[in-house]
């Protein structure tokens, strides 16, 4: 089977993550043929195996890897107003108004009952039910109107920013029935959205529509949603091609938690919320199956009106065998010690895990905790942690056992990777619990991680929390210092206990969360969708059956055994 994968990021250029599970999606499913489709990749790739290749790259951001999509971008006058009056002609101007104008009206439109937010679209792929809300009609067809057209022209970046663009954007703005956000947006707002959904519909300007790229792909496996399954939502409409959509990260949810919109105007907002919630209605409604990473995600994936029946929960796999040596060793560790991991910011609430450890050293004086933060590009980041040093530094200054020895803070920073912290193994191994006290989480990996490493756990109960953890750990209410500080000295007092919970956290892991039950999963699920999809016939292919064996027998032997008497049927 052929699979076409787009792929988050531009694996396999990308790190992190998403690259590594599309690496061991290529290379544990070898009996496939990959297509990367990488959006956003440049530099080097990494070694590929025998079973993939690179069909097509782009980059988002303004400068695109392949020449083809170079010169496309020349071609279209990219970014460029006045020349993009004038690659058009008067019939694609009109053309692109109709169109653009249409998809306006989906994104300007209020919520209908069924519209983003509720649950709309439950039709089957590549249908629209009759009761779907008005707006979602009018941004689909207005979006596969500018994807026929961009097809058709060679893509059409400069006509998004283009004066017309603005201007219908303004009329669909003051139309009847428009939200109330859209209505109060001024001339900075129109300008500013025609910009970012220049950027999101990027995708549609791409030479990857052709019989020769995505045309040839038995399957499009998109590896987020939004635009990066955008290439396989116009796949599935120009040659059919089954869509599947992995999601282990909602990208609708990312842009609402999105610090980079905290500057922006209300009416802008509120256009960027419902542009990015019809791409997602849309993306959800055509795709032949989802599969997201955890129930947290499915549940917005609902909310977005994707139906349950096509929904199929796919939990990461995550390496196992680095953690077996400390998962085997349950006893390891200081028994005093609690362990936090993950990447120092807001959304971590380390100041509530500060003030629960103020409790905790109250009741329980040789109580330790360690800080450990993964190293993380965002300039920003430093300015919380200083933060939350100068508050640890407040709640615990420095102790010392004696008036010659030298004082010890309770709490440390470390980062991983250096002299303390040199691997996730000892981190995990070197305490007894560990902690998490997020108020925002998806799929928090460190959970698992400690799992694997059968340490018992205390968290807050948010995002994929209680699905991973089960029973297996204890959860508390978000920003509860106090109830987070009793949870913990629970396990630090009762040490049987302790080891019971990580015992089962681990056996729990080996089951729902390795590499190996990810991997089953998929290759099940490329064979049901290729099973159920239509049969596609490519030029050169051959229709099967379409003549007879005795055709391919050389020689008039009909007429030859009829002459001879044999009373055979003249053919």
């Amino acid at each position: 089977m052929r699979i076409g994968l787009l792929t988050e990021g531009g694996y396999p250029y990308a790190t992190g993550e998403s690259g590594l599970w599309c690496e061991r999606l290529v290379r544990g499913l070898g009996q496939h043929q990959f297509d990367l489709y990488a959006l956003g990749g440049s530099g080097t790739p990494r070694p590929l195996p025998p079973n993939a290749r690179v069909a097509r790259t782009a980059d988002l951001g303004g400068s695109d890897t392949g020449p083809a999509a170079r010169n496309l971008l020349e071609r279209t006058a990219f970014g460029d107003r006045r020349a993009a009056r004038r690659a058009y002609g008067r019939r694609e101007r009109r053309r692109f108004v109709e169109a653009f104008h249409r998809l306006a009206l989906g994104v300007c439109g209020e919520n209908a009952p069924g519209t983003p937010g509720t649950a709309e679209t439950t039709a089957g792929p590549g249908e629209h039910e009759a009761g779907a809300g008005p707006g979602s009609v009018a941004f689909a067809e207005g979006l596969y109107a500018l994807a026929e057209l961009a097809r058709e022209r060679g893509g059409l970046p400069g006509a998004l920013r283009s004066d017309d663009a603005v201007r219908t954007l303004e009329a669909a703005c003051r139309a009847p029935g428009a939200r109330r956000g859209a209505a109060a947006a001024g001339l900075p707002d129109h300008l500013a959205f025609v910009e970012h959904l220049e950027r999101t519909l990027r995708p549609l300007s791409l030479d990857w529509y052709a019989e020769d790229a995505l045309g040839a792909a038995d399957l499009c496996h998109a590896a987020a949603g939004g635009t990066t399954a955008l290439p396989g939502l116009l796949a599935k409409r120009f040659f059919g091609t089954p869509l599947l959509v992995t999601e282990y990260g909602v990208q609708l949810r990312s842009h609402y938690l999105s610090a980079a919109g905290a500057d922006r105007s209300a009416p802008l907002r509120t256009l960027l919320a419902a542009l990015h919630g019809r791409l997602a209605a849309e993306v959800y409604g055509q795709a032949a199956l989802l599969t997201p990473g955890n129930a947290h995600a499915r549940r917005w994936q609902e909310k977005c009106g994707a139906d349950r029946a096509r929904i199929r929960t796919v939990h990461p796999g995550m390496a196992a065998d680095r953690f077996a040596e400390v998962g085997e060793d349950e006893e390891s560790g200081d028994p005093a010690t609690l362990v936090w991991v993950g990447r120092v910011e807001p959304a971590k609430d380390l100041i509530a895990l500060l003030h629960a450890f103020a409790e905790i050293r109250a009741r329980q004086p040789d109580a330790r905790l360690r800080i450990v933060g993964v190293p993380v590009r965002d300039p920003g980041s430093g300015a919380y942690l200083a933060h939350i040093k100068g508050l640890a530094a407040q709640l615990f200054p420095d102790e010392a056992a004696g008036a010659h020895a030298v004082g010890e803070n309770p709490v440390t920073f470390e980062e991983l990777g250096g002299p303390e912290a040199p691997t996730l193994e000892d981190t995990y191994a070197s305490g007894a619990v560990v902690v998490l006290s997020s108020v925002v989480e998806g799929f928090p990996a460190s959970l698992v991680e400690a799992m694997f490493c059968a340490r018992a756990t205390v968290s807050t109960d948010v995002g994929a929390v209680v699905e991973i953890i089960g029973g297996t750990g204890l959860v508390v209410p978000p920003r509860n210092p106090r109830a987070l500080a009793d949870a913990c000295l629970a396990l630090l007092r009762e040490p049987e206990r302790r080891h019971r919970l990580g015992a089962a956290a681990r056996a729990r892991a080996l089951e729902l969360f390795t590499v190996e039950q990810n991997l089953a999963a998929f290759r099940d699920i490329y064979l049901e969708l290729l099973s159920h999809a239509p049969v596609r016939h490519r030029p050169g292919d051959g229709v099967p059956f379409a003549h007879p064996a005795e055709a391919h027998v050389p020689g008039s032997w009909a007429h030859k055994a009829v002459a001879a008497g044999t009373g055979a049927p003249d053919a």
